[in-house]
């Protein structure tokens, strides 16, 4: 199983699917996110591996002044 940490929660995904897949499963939109394993930024069509280290980051948004 593949752990993704978002917002202090974690989530379990099978491994060998892609990011994207994962993010659905687990009811996340894959646009409101930057997905980081094993510390570097990757793209929603990455495969999840046994043994990596998923991190979420929302992507944040401002208006203009």
């Amino acid at each position: 199983m593949i752990e993704i940490t978002f917002r202090n929660k974690k989530f379990e995904v099978k491994e060998n699917i892609t990011a994207r897949d994962a993010l659905k499963k687990i009811g996340i939109d894959p646009e409101s996110v930057l997905i980081t394993v094993n510390g570097k930024l990757v793209t929603d069509d990455y495969i999840l591996r046994q043994g990596d280290a998923v991190k979420l980051v929302a992507v944040v948004s401002g208006g203009g002044l």
